[in-house]
């Protein structure tokens, strides 16, 4: 069972430098730790944005390679989005269904995760930026690169926006974790003698606390420390909730 958590504090680590293809995140955000001299706690969270991680990957696509199949142009007629953006949602993912009259396209990446857009961020005019490959062990590369930096226990939550499907606007949720159990489990004794169990999305929880400090747009800082959070210490990824993982 997740330890209560009664209070917290988050800061985003900025200035922070535009990360590049290749680039070494980690060394990065410990490089920005460092510069700040700024000194993490054991149980500090550290949320990261899911787009630096595509980008430090080199998950980059230029679109003047991709060819719409006739599925993608009639799906682009319908909602207005590039052709070839769309044909990259229909080969990231299962199934997709648009939301509204026009749009958003929800679809079911091959990960598991349920996204708009298939979690496809537009780099430009002539590219996008596809998901991490696997979004969790970069959560676990990142988390053991800052602890043996730091010498103290932390976890990492990758996070990524995402729209919902009832509503227009988008959140934060969690595509990655490390050193956290996704999910907080409490329990709870009804009438009878009955034990509930009530199972949250922890990272999923994080992973918004730090969309409200990071933002969507402009402010440029990727990485945000959550301090004071209550949690259990779990590899088991983001995966180990998602009802279709793959």
């Amino acid at each position: 069972m997740s330890n209560p958590t009664g209070a917290f504090f988050a800061f985003a680590l900025e200035p922070f430098p535009t990360i590049a293809r290749g680039d070494d995140l980690s060394a990065v955000i410990t490089g920005v730790l460092s510069a700040q001299a700024t000194e993490l706690q054991d149980g500090d969270v550290i949320v990261v944005a899911s787009k630096v991680v595509s980008i430090a990957e080199g998950q980059f696509v230029d679109l003047a390679g991709v060819t719409p199949s006739p599925a993608a142009l009639d799906l682009s007629a319908r909602t207005g989005k590039p052709a070839e953006i769309v044909e990259l949602i229909l080969s990231e993912s299962s199934e997709h269904f648009v939301a509204g009259e026009r749009g958003p396209i929800i679809a079911r990446h091959h990960l598991g995760y349920q996204l708009t857009s298939a979690g496809i961020d537009r780099a430009g005019t002539d590219g996008a930026w596809l998901l991490p490959k696997d979004p969790d062990s970069s959560a676990r590369a990142l988390r053991d690169a800052i602890t043996a930096f730091s010498g103290v226990t932390v976890a990492v939550v990758i996070a990524d926006s995402d729209g919902r499907a009832d509503r227009r606007g988008a959140t934060v949720i969690s595509i990655g974790a490390a050193g956290i159990a996704p999910l907080r489990i409490t329990e709870h004794a009804e009438p009878g003698g009955k034990t509930k169990r009530q199972e949250e999305t922890l990272t999923d929880l994080v992973a918004a606390a730090a969309g409200l400090i990071l933002g969507q747009r402009g402010r440029g800082a990727p990485v945000a420390v959550l301090r004071g959070i209550g949690y259990e210490i779990s590899d088991e990824g983001v995966a180990a909730m998602l009802h279709r993982a793959p």
